[in-house]
């Protein structure tokens, strides 16, 4: 677990208050203000018969000594703990404190961050960034526990900006939150009661907070869809800007078509695959998705695996059609168009040319052309 290199993930933020050490006084006599300073170099360098975590804990706290060359030596010497003795400090009752500094300078290893990730000691904030690292196990050990999700949605935010977060994990996340694919909800489920329009302005209008409030009723509205004035649609953009994942993910939800339009630019995968999934999308909405070359290639995947949606011939075409949809699926969907379509993409520049070559080896099969 030694010797990580260093990467450009952001660090944990330093604690904003001061760190208190519960220390027993076999350790707690190497870090006290009157302690000689010979005595804390010597202890700094780590050769201490304490147990793993105490010996981590006086290493940590002469890390922050006011003598310089102590500092050094029990930097160092946390860098380079045994492994067996780093292996009880990541797994055991170790303060967050010190397992926020493992979780940085031991970044791009991916077993150690998977025990401090696993550790019911760790911060959420430490969390979150282990969430952001490009280590796969780590965010699926993350994205399965239920009640940090819940209670911290900078974990959620991290994930949903993460690369290796895959849609297994997005669909993990979204179930925790009751959000599920509409085509796997039951038919007793799927006959909600019917929300009123005032009811829907005030769902929203608690979201937005008192700044925003004026602005529910086009976020609620089924009617809207483009916004035709400007200075609107950026007061809408800043108001959805300023909410947490959880209060977007609750409006892709709960919130109307124009709130949907917005939510779908979100860079967060967890906000927008929870727009795709929202009950209240409509088919027409879908197919202007499928058409939309802005749309992510994660939203065109889901749509292009739900059976409801491509029961549907203009989202079959608008996926064939849209230069981000993955190819092998654009290809599934190819034999289904009709001959004029087929013509259409053998000639458009807009779609790949296996795209365009695989429509006239379709064509000259039928004996079209």
């Amino acid at each position: 677990m030694n010797g990580a290199k260093k990467t450009s993930v952001s660090e944990p933020k330093p604690p904003s208050q001061k760190v208190r050490l519960v220390l027993g006084p076999d350790a707690e006599k190497y870090v006290r203000k009157d302690a000689p300073v010979s005595v804390r170099r010597m202890a700094a360098g780590g050769a201490l018969p304490l147990e793993p975590i105490e010996l981590a804990s006086v290493l940590f706290a002469l890390a922050h000594d006011s003598d310089s060359e102590v500092k050094t030596r029990a930097n160092t010497s946390l860098e380079e703990l045994p492994e067996s003795v780093l292996s009880t400090v990541l797994t055991g009752p170790t303060h967050p404190a010190i397992l926020s500094f493992f979780a940085n300078h031991l970044r791009e290893d991916e077993a150690a961050c998977e025990n401090i990730a696993l550790n019911s000691a760790t911060e959420d904030k430490t969390i979150v960034y282990l969430a952001g690292l490009p280590h796969r196990r780590v965010v699926d050990i993350i994205s399965q526990n239920q009640e940090r999700l819940m209670r911290c949605e900078g974990i959620v935010d991290s994930l949903g900006e993460n690369p290796l977060t895959g849609r297994a994990v997005i669909e993990r996340i979204l179930t925790f939150l009751g959000i599920k694919e509409q085509n796997e909800r039951d038919d007793s489920a799927n006959d909600d009661v019917e929300v009123s329009d005032e009811d829907a302005e005030a769902a929203v209008a608690a979201l937005l907070g008192e700044e925003y409030a004026h602005l529910a009723k086009h976020l609620a509205s089924e009617e809207q869809g483009e916004v035709a004035d400007a200075a609107l649609e950026g007061n809408l953009f800043a108001a959805i800007q300023k909410m947490g994942v959880m209060q977007k993910i609750k409006l892709a939800r709960n919130g109307g078509k124009e709130a949907r339009v917005l939510l779908l630019r979100d860079r967060n995968k967890v906000v927008y695959t929870a727009v795709i999934k929202s009950p209240k999308i409509t088919d027409n909405e879908v197919v202007a998705i499928s058409n939309n070359r802005n749309s992510p290639e994660e939203i065109l995947r889901i749509i292009s695996m739900n059976r409801e949606y491509t029961k549907h011939y203009a989202i079959k075409l608008g996926l064939t059609k849209n230069s981000k949809t993955p190819q092998p699926v654009a290809m599934k969907f190819l034999n289904y168009l009709q001959d004029k379509d087929l013509k259409a993409l053998m000639k458009s520049r807009d779609v790949s040319s296996v795209i365009s070559s695989q429509a006239r080896r379709l064509l000259m099969k039928k004996g079209k052309i």
